[in-house]
Formats: C-alpha cells, sequence, structure tokens
C-alpha cells in the first residue's frame, strides 16, 4: 500500500515542480526526460523512506508476537525458546575459503533501521520486563 502512494506522491511532486518551472510565456518546465527523471529521483527517496516504516512496523510486530506467545505459552519457556533461537544463529566459524558467502547482519544505528526483525537480545529484554 506504501508504494502505492510512493508513485501516486512523486508523480504529484513533479507535476508541482513542473508546473512552478513553467512559464506560460517561454513554456519552459522540466520536459518530458526532466519529468520522469524528477519522479524517479522521488520514488527512490520516498521509496527509502516507506522501506523505514514498513521495518519499524515490523519489528513493532515481532514485539507484540512475542508478547502474545509469551501470554499464551509462559513467559519463561517464550523465553528459552528465543534464547534456543539465539545459540543457533550465533556466528559462525566459516572458513577463509567461503566466509565471503556468510550473510551477517551489519551493525549500527542506520543499519539496525532496515531489519525488519529485532535483535533476539531486545526480544529477550522486552519478555523480561513483562
Amino acid at each position: 500500500m506504501l508504494n502505492t502512494f510512493v508513485i501516486f506522491l512523486s508523480r504529484m511532486a513533479a507535476q508541482v515542480i513542473n508546473n512552478f518551472l513553467s512559464s506560460d510565456e517561454e513554456g519552459g518546465g522540466l520536459g518530458f526526460f526532466g519529468y520522469m527523471a524528477v519522479t524517479i529521483f522521488l520514488e527512490l527517496v520516498l521509496g527509502l523512506l516507506a522501506s523505514l516504516i514498513v521495518m519499524w512496523f515490523s519489528r513493532r510486530r515481532e514485539f507484540r508476537a512475542d508478547s502474545g506467545a509469551a501470554y499464551l505459552a509462559g513467559r519463561d519457556k517464550m523465553i528459552g525458546a528465543l534464547r534456543r533461537l539465539q545459540l543457533h544463529h550465533e556466528p559462525s566459524h566459516l572458513p577463509d575459503q567461503v566466509a565471503a558467502f556468510g550473510i551477517r547482519p551489519k551493525a549500527g544505528a542506520m543499519a539496525s533501521l532496515f531489519r525488519s526483525h529485532p535483535p533476539l537480545e531486545e526480544r529477550i529484554a522486552a519478555l523480561q520486563r513483562i
């Protein structure tokens, strides 16, 4: 749904920019290729912002799912299940020849904005606060 808004808003903004730059006397404006370039640029920027919103919502949903599972199965059982998952998600020690094929999420504040799931440590801490 957000992608629909991204496309709609980018084209509306490009049209507003085109109308602003055009003048009745000179014709001016962006022209077709300028309009498309502005539209593509705005779609990229707005798409990136939409991705941030989707990932934020996904992380919140994961915390809610953990809370619901803790309510149904028990808080300690859910914490135990997440700790068990944590054992399987520990960084593996790959040989140097295949280390480039290992997928490891980058650490840092900016990288955490694009994660769909919160780190298991945060999920366990949230359950312990319940």
